[in-house]
């Protein structure tokens, strides 16, 4: 049994399964290794400066011959530079959180560069199909990072009635399981974080790894409500601070206190004061793989997960 859906035509990639684009984690080590294993690898460009993204996309270039992508947050103050910069490098997919890439649409398809935003509501996901997205990654608030209000398994259906192209779906999945739920809800693809995060690839810190892996199942928490921009994190001592400014209202406090919290966490392993951003499946994250055997593995278990709804239930 094969996995061939619309996603992977367009993304020429062997499976439909997405590596997340995750700021100050998703480097090019892990995008290579990804791509390379047949899923579609994204550096994640987060606030990155722009000389160290061109530096991250040229070093993916040398280590893969396989399609891969950046994902770029349309929040970032300098995002009309790194734009400028992906044009000028060229990639083959760009994925976008934090707003319509309406704006950048025809520069980036014009050369040959496929866009895929992300969507948290059916509404923007019209709207992104209007001006020309090729797919829309739907994420439900399972994820790690910043989140919107629906489930994965509510919004994905949502999703998929109202557009024409392809829906992946990103949030909680970690395993066949999920891919093949995705799929009965109609998505064409999946995307995967946390579960990326224990690569052997991946270059975050040990020590976060370290806490992904002992992750239980209520571990994580949606901390800065207040400011319109909920994140969800790992529990520690900076997440429970920043619940404190929440329940007092206090959004400008989370924003100086979470500054720069981020890569505290994953590139200096602050495990107690740093921003430990990961989704609600971590706690079925148990093991540190190279990226190819974790894709391999989820290729089977999605098969195997398929090949067994035919044999458990009948019609």
């Amino acid at each position: 049994m094969a996995l061939y859906t619309r996603v992977t035509k367009l993304l020429g990639v062997e499976h439909p399964i997405i590596q997340g684009g995750m700021a100050w984690t998703a480097t090019w080590e892990l995008a290579a290794a990804v791509s390379n294993a047949g899923g579609l690898g994204i550096i994640g460009a987060g606030h990155m400066p722009t000389d160290l993204l061109r530096d991250q996309i040229r070093a993916a270039k040398l280590a893969t011959d396989k399609p891969f992508g950046v994902n770029l947050m349309l929040l970032t103050p300098h995002i009309d530079e790194l734009v400028q910069m992906v044009l000028d490098e060229g990639v083959s997919v760009v994925t976008t959180g934090a707003g319509n890439p309406g704006k950048y649409m025809t520069a980036l398809q014009d050369k040959g560069i496929k866009v895929i935003p992300i969507a948290p509501s059916t509404a923007l996901a019209r709207r992104l199909e209007q001006a020309g997205a090729e797919a829309i990654i739907g994420e439900g608030m399972e994820a790690g990072g910043h989140i919107g209000d629906l489930t994965t398994m509510v919004l994905t259906p949502q999703l998929v009635d109202a557009v024409s192209i392809p829906v992946i779906a990103a949030g909680g999945i970690a395993d066949g399981r999920g891919i093949a739920a995705a799929f009965a809800l109609g998505a064409e693809g999946v995307q995967l974080g946390t579960r990326f995060m224990c690569a052997e690839e991946c270059t975050i810190h040990p020590d976060v790894k370290a806490r992904v892996l002992k992750a239980r199942d209520r571990d994580t928490v949606v901390t800065g409500v207040c400011t319109g921009h909920p994140v969800r994190v790992l529990k520690n001592k900076l997440s429970r601070q920043i619940q404190e400014l929440d329940r007092a209202n206090e959004p400008e406090k989370i924003e100086e206190l979470g500054a720069g919290k981020l890569a505290l966490a994953m590139r200096q392993g602050d495990v107690d004061m740093g921003s430990l951003m990961a989704g609600q499946c971590a706690s079925m994250v148990d093991e540190i793989q190279p990226a190819a055997v974790i894709i391999a593995e989820l290729v089977r278990e999605t098969e195997d997960v398929l090949r067994g709804l035919g044999e458990r239930v009948s019609a």
